[in-house]
């Protein structure tokens, strides 16, 4: 979807500053941090959400997950941190793409609300 605006910053497109990036990914920081530590981890892939995953994506949803394991390290959040993917209206999701919320950098409450 060449108008969608995670699409655009996963091509580069916009200037965002990377955190981690390889040929499948990208992360970055959300420009409305909910937490110290709040980074952005997308599927370069347009992927609406996780109710439209495909079987072919088990590979890069692997190589996300690692990826934010990784970022949580370089991060210093050894004392804990909360991974997040908001699906559909409902749940949150206020871009068509899917992306995961990576949170940290302070102790974090239940339920989240």
């Amino acid at each position: 979807m060449s108008d969608c605006l995670f699409c655009k910053i996963g091509r580069g497109e916009l200037g965002t500053e990377f955190l981690l990036e390889t040929d499948g990914i990208a992360a970055f920081r959300d420009i409305h941090p909910q937490a110290p530590t709040h980074i952005l981890v997308i599927p370069k892939k347009h992927i609406q959400s996780l109710a439209q995953l495909e079987p072919e994506d088990q590979t890069l949803m692997g190589e996300l997950l690692l990826a934010i394991r990784e970022l949580a390290e370089k991060e210093g959040l050894q004392d804990g941190y909360r991974v997040v993917v908001n699906t559909g209206r409902d749940g949150g999701q206020s871009v068509d793409h899917l992306h995961f919320h990576l949170l940290g950098g302070r102790s974090l409450q239940w339920p989240p609300g």
